[in-house]
């Protein structure tokens, strides 16, 4: 098992920036990758990004590429996610998944573990 635990979400006013922390433990040499995904209310969870932990081949989604930055500290078993000129629509529960499956993936399903997710507002 793997287990997520994130941090680092809050308010912020449109244009701002935060950084999001997520802190893996457990089965982490089974890790693949990781990811951040997010959820607005009455909306489904989407990708936001991914990093493959062995050389760190990233993947983004189309809103956030060019404002959003992930990162991991293999080290620390640590996943980060850097948040700039941040948007009303950006707000959500920010999730953290880590997925054993041996390819880079953005299905959520193929995500075998999850944080308890973190939330951003994104005030305009």
């Amino acid at each position: 098992q793997v287990q997520l635990v994130e941090s680092g979400g809050g308010l912020v006013q449109a244009g701002g920036s935060l950084r999001l922390s997520c802190a893996a433990s457990g089965r982490t040499f089974s890790m693949y990758a990781m990811g951040w995904f997010r959820q607005a209310p009455g909306k489904e969870r989407e990708f936001v990004a991914t990093i493959r932990w062995t050389d760190g081949f990233i993947v983004y989604a189309n809103s956030v590429r060019g404002r959003f930055t992930i990162s991991r500290d293999s080290a620390k078993n640590a996943l980060y996610l850097q948040m700039n000129s941040l948007k009303s629509e950006d707000t959500a529960v920010y999730y953290c998944g880590a997925t054993n499956q041996a390819r880079i993936t953005i299905g959520i399903r193929d995500y075998n573990y999850w944080g308890q997710g973190t939330q951003v507002t994104v005030s305009s």
